[in-house]
C-alpha cells in the first residue's frame, strides 16, 4: 500500500498541477472540475475549481484539489512534499524552477546526508524538500 501527498488550493489547482508537471516531468496529468463530477456541482464558483487532480512523478503519484466553492482552507501549512532526485543536477533543476516567487527555507547545497538539498515554500504555498540520492 502506498501513501500519496494530496495538496489543496484556493482556486489555483489547475495552474499549480500544470506547473508541477513541467517541473518534475509529471505524466498522465488528469483533472476533474467540480462542475463535471457525477451529479454536478452547481454552486457558484465551481466552474473553474478542480475537485480532483493527479499525476505520476517518477514512481509516485501527486494528488490535489481546490477547496470546494464556499469552503475556506489553509493550504499546505504544516506539511512538506519530499521529492528525491536521482542526481544533484536534477535536484538543482527542480529547485531552480520552484524558486521563482518562493520563500527559501534552506538554501540549495550539500549537507551531511545529501549532496544536493533544499527546502522552500513555492508561489502556491506548497512546502517542498528537494534532495538528491546520496
Amino acid at each position: 500500500m502506498a501513501t500519496h501527498p494530496y495538496l489543496h488550493f484556493r482556486g489555483q489547482c489547475t495552474e499549480a498541477m500544470t506547473y508541477y508537471a513541467s517541473v518534475f516531468d509529471g505524466t498522465d496529468l488528469q483533472m476533474l472540475p467540480y462542475s463535471q463530477m457525477p451529479g454536478g456541482d452547481a454552486r457558484e464558483g465551481s466552474d473553474d475549481r478542480i475537485m480532483h487532480a493527479q499525476m505520476t512523478i517518477g514512481d509516485g503519484v501527486l494528488m490535489a484539489s481546490d477547496f470546494a466553492p464556499g469552503t475556506e482552507g489553509d493550504p499546505q501549512k504544516a506539511v512538506s512534499v519530499m521529492q528525491v532526485a536521482p542526481d544533484g543536477e536534477t535536484a538543482k533543476r527542480w529547485f531552480d524552477r520552484l524558486e521563482e516567487g518562493s520563500d527559501i527555507i534552506f538554501p540549495f547545497g550539500p549537507t551531511f546526508f545529501s549532496p544536493s538539498f533544499a527546502m522552500l515554500r513555492d508561489k502556491f504555498g506548497t512546502h517542498w524538500i528537494i534532495s538528491a540520492q546520496a
